[in-house]
């Protein structure tokens, strides 16, 4: 493998908002997709801490019932009909990824390691984003389509109870995937000389 295969992974991952439940690899495909990025991901003090959920089909579908229950109880009916197309797109995809960190994990880290303790729930997130970044470019070079989302904290309790998952596990993103129904739009970058600096070349 070269680097440059990392790189052209990378480069193929976007946002895929346009999705259908036409998958072109497996349910185990994915599954063993997201148990690599668990295992292989890196994390602060080694803390595993990062927990994962995947949901196909109708579970998958339960996910978004549950964020629009949560959100219909706050928009105002009149205002809905937006949030609603927003949401049929997620819908309409084939599986949701759930993505938690482990409260327990982080405070034992916390209580084991107190001069650093304001920076655990922090570096907790570094891991998980990673973990998410993992399984998407790894999605992207399977040719699947997915999106990022941050509902949480609206659908927790509702995801919490349907699983049975315990109360540590705090909900940090959900990542939506399908079958690629129109590929994204062009990316525009920021001049990248603003965003790197290079010292001692």
């Amino acid at each position: 493998m070269t680097y440059q295969t990392l790189q052209q992974a990378a480069e193929t991952r976007r946002s895929i908002y346009a999705l259908n439940k036409n998958l072109p690899v497996s349910n185990e495909e994915i599954s063993e997709i997201v148990k690599h990025a668990v295992l292989h991901t890196p994390s602060s003090f080694n803390s595993q801490s990062t927990r994962v959920v995947v949901l196909f089909g109708e579970e998958h579908g339960k996910v978004w019932q549950f964020v629009e229950d949560a959100l219909r109880a706050i928009v105002p009916a009149e205002q809905f009909e937006p949030t609603a197309q927003k949401l049929n797109l997620f819908k309409a995809g084939a599986a949701t990824i759930l993505f938690f960190e482990d409260q327990n994990v982080v405070k034992g880290l916390q209580e084991q390691f107190p001069s650093y303790a304001a920076n655990f729930p922090v570096w907790a997130d570094h891991a998980n984003a990673m973990t998410q970044y993992a399984v998407w470019t790894t999605l992207a070079a399977a040719g699947v389509g997915a999106n990022l989302q941050h509902y949480n904290p609206l659908p927790d309790a509702a995801i919490a109870k349907e699983w049975n998952l315990p109360e540590s596990w705090l909900l940090r993103a959900q990542m939506v995937i399908g079958g690629i129904e129109a590929p994204a739009g062009e990316k525009t970058f920021e001049p990248v000389e603003n965003r790197l600096k290079v010292f001692g070349a």
